[in-house]
């Protein structure tokens, strides 16, 4: 029996198994955003929690989100943000999970509608036996971003400045409603007073 096409096979199974074991060894199981919609030129931040799923202590040494911008001329750019440096690298414990933010900032004329983050973690994998790190997978995640339309803002801007207006008018138009009322009230409580005041008043009783 020819040993040699076994033995290839066996050594492929075992490169197979290393490189999905390594794979594994980290794994991003949450990313949130700030807002839920963003506007043009706002800033905010991305929280993204990364899981260690080895037996080993693994080590985030980047942790980026690239945004795919559209402007409103229609041109394309990609951009990448990064977690603070004074933040990594650093360690996960196996079997628990960390969480990290990565600041973003939308520039002011960036087109609306919805765009694809991509956030991407690199690791690195301890080894006990010999101690050292070797480069570990890279997970991802995809996430949505809403990015409002400014003259949706505008709108929404001027009918709330049209509410506050039209409620001050109703307001003003209360309060003067009520002061004419009440001047009348007064006006008559004068007239009855004065009335009253004149038909009462002494009269000289006549001499006989």
């Amino acid at each position: 029996m020819n040993k040699k096409p076994v033995l290839i096979l066996l050594l492929s199974f075992l490169a197979l198994m290393s490189v999905l074991q390594i794979a594994t060894a980290a794994t991003i199981t949450s990313v949130t955003l700030d807002k839920t919609t963003y506007l043009a030129g706002q800033t905010g931040y991305v929280s993204v929690s990364v899981y260690n799923d080895k037996s080993e202590k693994i080590r985030i040494t980047e942790l980026s989100v690239s945004i795919n911008y559209y402007y409103t001329d229609g041109t394309v750019y990609v951009q990448k943000f990064f977690t603070p440096t004074n933040m990594l690298p650093d360690e996960i414990l196996a079997g628990e999970t960390e969480t990290y933010q990565v600041p973003i900032s939308l520039p002011t004329n960036i087109a609306p509608g919805y765009t694809n983050p991509t956030v991407e973690a690199k690791t690195d994998l301890w080894h006990s036996q010999d101690e050292r790190w070797t480069t570990s997978d890279r997970p991802t995640y995809q996430l949505k971003l809403y990015i409002e339309s400014p003259y949706k803002q505008q709108y929404e801007s001027s009918q709330e400045q049209l509410q506050e207006q039209t409620n001050a008018n109703e307001n003003l138009n209360t309060t003067m409603n009520m002061l004419a009322g009440t001047t009348i009230v007064f006006a008559a409580l004068a007239g009855f007073l004065m009335f009253f005041v004149f038909t009462r008043r002494t009269r000289p009783v006549p001499q006989p």
